[in-house]
């Protein structure tokens, strides 16, 4: 599989929480192609199972989250304006005269309005949400033949190739997750795995972890990982809470997380000369894992993590070799089942 095209089509679909559409029909395609029976469900998550054919098998759940960050329609005021509220936690401090649109009955582009410095009593205050409207150009009337409160809103930025094997475009987060998982069952392909395989592409992660809440308690696993992103190195962050990009991928361990899980994935990394590094997040985790692990009686689970710089901005950034030593743990670790231990 081609991880960069992958993750520049997956990228470039429309997908904010609890309107997932684009992004899940793109991501339930590419998944029939190795789990043909794979569906959308009633939450909106893309799942499929891809059976070992080992009788009395575990079942390993594979998840990520298809949902991005952005922005819903709460009104049209009377000059023609749109109002909006967060879809998840975008950053305000970037979100001024950026290019946008809204997803209306069809596509509108449009603006968020800002002031010019030179009638700003303080232009160096971030604005709150509800500070912020919408240009599309249109009247009152003009918007409402097309725009509806609950629309929602993204803002746009491209796919670009920076130097090496470094990519920025928006929702990295997660759809390097979900390519991570495509990967791993690509090279699966021509592997034996240990376990019976439920995959899971979560709706509404970023609004409270939801959607996977539902398809944990129907696909009733017995392990689980959850694919995520974690924060990269930048010059103004704290050493020891990130990771550079290019150095794997970033193995959980956390008190809501199974320490067995966590030393085997390690354990595996280290036999399979996986580049990794360890995240400690000392309660939750801030991933689906939360979710996902006390779901029934109870999933064994753990989280593996792609280092991405800018998180929640449109121009997230992530190494190619993260997201592929991510899905080689993946494949190694369904591959060996006990083997692990």
């Amino acid at each position: 599989m081609d991880i960069k095209n992958t993750i520049a089509r997956l990228t470039a679909a429309t997908g904010v929480s609890g309107c997932e559409n684009g992004a899940t029909e793109l991501a339930l395609s590419l998944l029939k192609e190795y789990a043909p029976d794979a569906e959308i469900d009633r939450s909106g998550n893309v799942t499929g199972v891809i059976a070992s054919g080992r009788p009395g098998a575990k079942t390993l759940m594979l998840d990520a989250h298809i949902d991005q960050i952005g922005m819903i329609v709460t009104a049209v005021d009377k000059d023609g304006f749109i109002k909006v509220g967060f879809c998840g936690g975008a950053d305000m401090r970037i979100m001024l005269a950026q290019s946008v649109t809204v997803h209306g009955s069809e596509p509108v582009r449009g603006v968020v309005s800002t002031l010019p410095p030179h009638v700003s009593s303080d232009h160096s205050k971030v604005p709150e949400i509800g500070d912020i409207s919408i240009d599309v150009g249109m009247t009152k009337e003009q918007a409402e033949r097309i725009i509806r409160p609950g629309d929602r809103v993204t803002v746009n930025s491209d796919f670009r190739e920076l130097c090496g094997d470094v990519i920025s475009a928006p929702s990295v987060d997660d759809r390097s997750g979900v390519c991570a998982i495509l990967a791993a069952l690509d090279m699966l392909k021509t592997r034996e795995s240990a376990y019976d395989l439920a995959i899971c592409f979560s709706a509404q992660e970023e609004t409270g972890e939801r959607g996977v809440k539902g398809a944990t308690y129907r696909l009733a696993p017995d392990e689980a990982i959850a694919v995520d992103v974690s924060f990269g190195r930048t010059p103004d962050s704290v050493p020891h809470e990130t990771a550079e990009l290019g150095s794997g991928v970033m193995i959980g361990a956390s008190a809501v997380l199974d320490r067995g899980m966590t030393e085997r994935l390690k354990h595996t990394a280290k036999c399979c000369d996986i580049p990794y590094t360890t995240e400690v997040m000392p309660s939750s985790t801030g991933t689906n894992a939360d979710s996902i692990a006390v779901s029934r009686g109870g999933v064994k689970c753990c989280t593996l993590s792609i280092p991405i710089r800018y998180m929640h901005t449109p121009i997230e950034t992530v190494s190619i070799s993260d997201i592929e030593a991510t899905a080689r743990l993946i494949c190694e670790y369904a591959a060996g089942g006990d083997n692990n231990e």
